[in-house]
C-alpha cells in the first residue's frame, strides 16, 4: 500500500518540481520503509541525500501527508547511514526542515552516485540524419561509441544551435550503455559540472567530487563554453581532464565554437581540448534539411494516421526554414498537429498560413560576420587574421573572397563592409571585389569555392 501511495506521490511531484528535477533527484529515491510517522528512503550518496533534504524534503512531506499518510519526518539513507529531515505532519508554512545525521562509513564512490543529466530516448544514431555538413562528426561519434581503444581523446564537437551536437552526445551514451553496460558513462552539461563542484566546495565534499568524476570510464560534458571565466571550475575541470586522459579514459566535449575561439577559457585548457579530434558541425544544407523532414514525416504517420501531405510542402519548408534543426522539426510538429485538429490536408497554402510567424523569422538577413566565419573555416585561417593587417597571399585571398561575398549577399555599403574588415577604407573593399571578379573568369577552383560558399551561406 505504501509503494502504491509513493507512486501516486511521485506523479504529483513531477508537476511540483518539474520533470528535469524529478528525473535527476526524485526518481532515484527508493521508499524502503514507512511506519511510526517516518518515511525512510534509500539514496545513492550522502551528497545526494543532503541535496534532496534541503531542496525537496518539504515537497515530499507535503505530498505524503496530502495522500493521507501520517508522516512527520523523512529519512534519506545510504546503506546504514541516514540523514533525517523533520517537518510538521500537516502542511504548514513552517521553517526549513531540520537535518540530523548518524555517522557511518562512506561507501566507495561510483559514477552512478552522482546522476548525470537525463538522456533523451529520441537522440540515437538511428534517428540522426547524416549529410555533408555533419558526416565527419557522425563518423567520429560512431567510432567513440564502439567503445574500443581510444584513438583520439578528447572528441570535441562544436557548432551553432540546433545542428546536432547534443543529439550525437546522447547517441554515444546510449550506444555505449547498450554495447558495454558495465562502463560508467557520465553525461552532463558544463553548468551542471560547475554547480556540483561549487556545491561540493560548500559541503566540504571536494574529495568525494574528485573521486566520482575520476572514476568514470567515459566523461561527456556539453556546452563547455559556460565554464569560461569561472576560474575555480576551470581549475578542477583541467585536473579532471588530465586525470582521465592519463587513465586512457574517453572524454567527449561540445561547445558552440572551436576551443581557440572561446573567450576567457584558459590557454592550457584550450591546448588540451585541441590535442584530440576537433570537429565542426556545419549549418545544414537543403538536402540534409529535406532528409530530416522526410524522416520526421515517417515517424508522424503512425501518430497522425490518415493525414495527407501534398507534394512540394517538405521541399518548401526545407528551402525556407534554414535557421536550425529544432526550428525545422518544431514547424513540422505544429503543422501536423494543426492539420489533424482541423481535419485538412497539409497543403502549401495551409503550411504558409499555419507557419507564418516561423517563416517570417526565418527570412533573416545574412551578416558579414557569418560570411567571414564561413570563409575562414573553409580556408582554415583564423578569424582574427581575416580582419587583421596580414597581407600574405593565403590570408589576403580569402579576405578578398569574404569581401566579395559580403558585397554580393548583404545590403551593406562598401564603407560598412570596410568597418567590419578591421576599419578598412571602402576603396580597399572595392579593389578586393574587383580582384575576385577578375579571377573568377580564369580560376575554376576559385569559382567552385565561391559557388559552394554561397550555397552554404544561403542554405
Amino acid at each position: 500500500m505504501a509503494d502504491d501511495t509513493w507512486g501516486s506521490v511521485r506523479e504529483g511531484l513531477i508537476k511540483r518540481v518539474g520533470r528535469n528535477n524529478y528525473v535527476t533527484w526524485i526518481e532515484p529515491l527508493t521508499l524502503r520503509d514507512l511506519g511510526g510517522g517516518v518515511a525512510r528512503f534509500e539514496v545513492p550518496t550522502s551528497f545526494f541525500g543532503d541535496w534532496v533534504s534541503r531542496n525537496f524534503a518539504d515537497h515530499i512531506l507535503s505530498h505524503l501527508n496530502t495522500s493521507g499518510l501520517g508522516v512527520d519526518r523523512v529519512e534519506f539513507a545510504v546503506g546504514r547511514a541516514a540523514r533525517a529531515v523533520r517537518a510538521p505532519a500537516k502542511p504548514a508554512p513552517a521553517a526549513a526542515p531540520k537535518v540530523a545525521a548518524r555517522a557511518a562509513p562512506k561507501p566507495r564512490a561510483e559514477a552512478e552516485d552522482m546522476p548525470g543529466a537525463p538522456l533523451d530516448a529520441r537522440f540515437t544514431f538511428d534517428s540522426f540524419v547524416v549529410g555533408k555538413p555533419n558526416e565527419l562528426a557522425h563518423a567520429a561519434a560512431r567510432r567513440v561509441a564502439e567503445g574500443g581503444p581510444v584513438s583520439f581523446n578528447p572528441l570535441f564537437l562544436y557548432g551553432g544551435v540546433g545542428l546536432g551536437k547534443t543529439h550525437l552526445m546522447h547517441a554515444i551514451a546510449h550506444e555505449l550503455q547498450t554495447r558495454q553496460p558495465h562502463l560508467r558513462v557520465l553525461y552532463l552539461s558544463a553548468e551542471q559540472f560547475m554547480y556540483r563542484f561549487v556545491q561540493a566546495l560548500r559541503e566540504r565534499q571536494v574529495m568525494d567530487f574528485k573521486e566520482i568524476f575520476r572514476s568514470v570510464d567515459v566523461l561527456m560534458v556539453d556546452d563547455v563554453q559556460f565554464i569560461a571565466g569561472k576560474d575555480s571550475t576551470q581549475e578542477e575541470f583541467f585536473h579532471t581532464f588530465n586525470a582521465l586522459v592519463d587513465q586512457n579514459k574517453q572524454i567527449v566535449i561540445s561547445a558552440d565554437r572551436a576551443p581557440g575561439e572561446i573567450k576567457d577559457l584558459e590557454d592550457r585548457i584550450k591546448s588540451r581540448l585541441q590535442c584530440g579530434l576537433v570537429v565542426d558541425l556545419h549549418p545544414t544544407d537543403y538536402e540534409l534539411r529535406l532528409g530530416i523532414l522526410q524522416q520526421k514525416v515517417e515517424h508522424y504517420r503512425t501518430q497522425y494516421s490518415g493525414l495527407v501531405i501534398a507534394d512540394g510542402v517538405l521541399e518548401f519548408l526545407a528551402h525556407r526554414i534554414t535557421t536550425n534543426v529544432r526550428v525545422l522539426e518544431g514547424a513540422l510538429t505544429r503543422l501536423f498537429a494543426f492539420a489533424s485538429l482541423v481535419g485538412r490536408e497539409i497543403t502549401l497554402e495551409l503550411a504558409q498560413d499555419c507557419l507564418a510567424d516561423i517563416l517570417r523569422a526565418s527570412d533573416r538577413k545574412l551578416t558579414i560576420e557569418e560570411i567571414q566565419r564561413k570563409v575562414a573555416e573553409h580556408y582554415n585561417i583564423r578569424l582574427s587574421d581575416m580582419i587583421g593587417p596580414k597581407r600574405v597571399r593565403n590570408i589576403a585571398r580569402p579576405r578578398q573572397i569574404a569581401m566579395y561575398l559580403a558585397k554580393q549577399l548583404t545590403p551593406r555599403s562598401l564603407p560598412e563592409i570596410g568597418r567590419r574588415f578591421g576599419g578598412r577604407d571602402h576603396t580597399t573593399i572595392m579593389h578586393g571585389v574587383r580582384k575576385i571578379e577578375e579571377l573568377m573568369a580564369t580560376d575554376s577552383q576559385l569559382s567552385d569555392d565561391l559557388q559552394m560558399l554561397r550555397r552554404q551561406l544561403q542554405g
